[in-house]
């Protein structure tokens, strides 16, 4: 009778898949952001550097040893779920973005949210440290790419000697992505708070339109913090054309 190790050498071996191999996981934390809706959020981490969110423990890891010794990193790595796209399946094939939203690759060659465990993996900018808040000890972090309310299942830090690659190749990735001229009338830029206004001018230079209608010149919107921004894109300029008040959709 072989034991319990080599049955799964063996298992592991055929590709398959048994019960003692599944696991359930529960957040550890939630991240609160401008972002109250899926659309808009940039599409890799990083991206747009001022961007802000706050990471909030659950009740069950507010000890701050857990954090102990965290301010010496510079970044993180946050593994979180997609929880905006449980609903839709997946499929083994995907349509990136960067490629105009028409030409396919490999779930697992692209970062799809449409993928079979709807786990995402951000590296993120430890900005600050906040403890004694209501919520105990919280993060702040920067550069991220996700939805308000994101429930996050783990939390790693970046590690520069082992986690850079700078010789690495990025596949279909390493096409430029074009990046956008922004003009925000001065009117409508008063509506938005001063120390979002950074961050907004770099999500909209990112085209927050699907790959699809990267072509499409009519108005689009988009909700950010407590506002409704619409805009327009025509020759590489995008024209913000109404900023108006909007509930925050996000989950808490």
């Amino acid at each position: 009778m072989k034991d319990a190790s080599e049955k799964d050498i063996i298992a592991g071996g055929k590709g398959e898949c048994s019960e003692d191999d599944r696991i359930e996981i529960s957040p550890v934390a939630r991240i609160h952001t401008d972002f109250g809706e899926k659309y808009g959020i940039p599409r890799q981490a990083g991206v747009v550097p001022d961007l802000r969110g706050e990471i909030v423990f659950t009740p069950e890891f507010r000890d701050e040893n857990c954090l102990r010794d965290m301010e010496g990193f510079d970044y993180l790595w946050l593994i979180w779920g997609f929880s905006g796209n449980r609903d839709r399946g997946w499929s083994p094939t995907v349509r990136p973005p960067r490629l105009g939203g028409n030409k396919r690759v490999g779930v697992f060659a692209s970062r799809s949210p449409v993928r079979p465990n709807y786990l995402g993996l951000s590296c993120v900018r430890l900005i600050d440290i906040r403890k004694d808040t209501e919520n105990g000890t919280t993060l702040i972090v920067g550069g991220g790419d996700l939805m308000d309310g994101t429930p996050i299942y783990d939390i790693k830090p970046y590690v520069p000697y082992s986690d850079s690659k700078p010789d690495a190749r990025g596949g279909f990735t390493e096409d430029q992505w074009p990046v956008l001229e922004v003009v925000i009338p001065r009117e409508l830029e008063m509506k938005i708070p001063p120390d979002k206004r950074k961050a907004l001018r770099g999500v909209l230079s990112q085209d927050p339109r699907p790959g699809y209608k990267r072509n499409d010149t009519g108005v689009h919107g988009m909700v950010f913090g407590e506002n409704n921004i619409r805009f327009a894109v025509e020759n590489g300029v995008l024209r913000v054309t109404a900023v108006e008040e909007a509930e925050k959709v996000g989950r808490k």
